[in-house]
C-alpha cells in the first residue's frame, strides 16, 4: 500500500517560517502529482501549492510570494517552505499525490494531515 507521511507542523509565531515535507513510499512507479492542501474549522479543504511532474507549479493568490513547494523525486518527497506566515494560515495541512502503481489508472492518496498553527 501507497502512503504519505507528514512532518514539520508546529506552533509558530506571525512572521516565523515552517518547512513541511511529505514522503511517498510503497510499490510506486511513477508520481504524475503532488500538492499541499489545507483545511481550517468550517471551512473547505483547499489547494495552496502543486508540483506537477513536468516541474509545473501552481499557488494559490493568498500564498503567492511567501511559500515555495518544490520535489526531490529520487526521494519521492515533496517540500513546501512557508515564511511570513500569518495567523489566517493556521489550519491542518495535507499532503497529496497521484500515483500509478501498476495497470491500474493514476490513483489519488492522502495524508493524514499535520497542525500548523500561526499565533502569539
Amino acid at each position: 500500500q501507497v502512503q504519505l507521511v507528514e512532518s514539520g507542523g508546529e506552533l509558530v509565531q506571525p512572521g516565523g517560517s515552517l518547512r513541511l515535507s511529505c514522503a511517498a513510499s510503497g510499490s510506486i512507479l511513477s508520481i504524475a502529482f503532488m500538492g499541499w492542501y489545507r483545511q481550517a474549522p468550517g471551512k473547505q479543504r483547499e489547494l495552496v501549492a502543486a508540483i506537477t511532474q513536468d516541474s509545473i507549479t501552481n499557488y494559490d493568490d493568498s500564498v503567492k510570494g511567501r511559500f515555495t513547494i518544490s520535489r526531490d523525486s529520487a526521494k519521492n518527497t515533496v517540500y513546501l517552505q512557508m515564511n511570513s506566515l500569518k495567523p489566517e494560515d493556521t489550519a491542518v495541512y495535507y499532503c497529496s499525490a497521484k500515483i500509478k502503481t501498476g495497470r491500474d489508472p493514476l490513483k489519488g492518496y492522502w495524508g493524514q494531515g499535520t497542525q500548523v498553527t500561526v499565533s502569539s
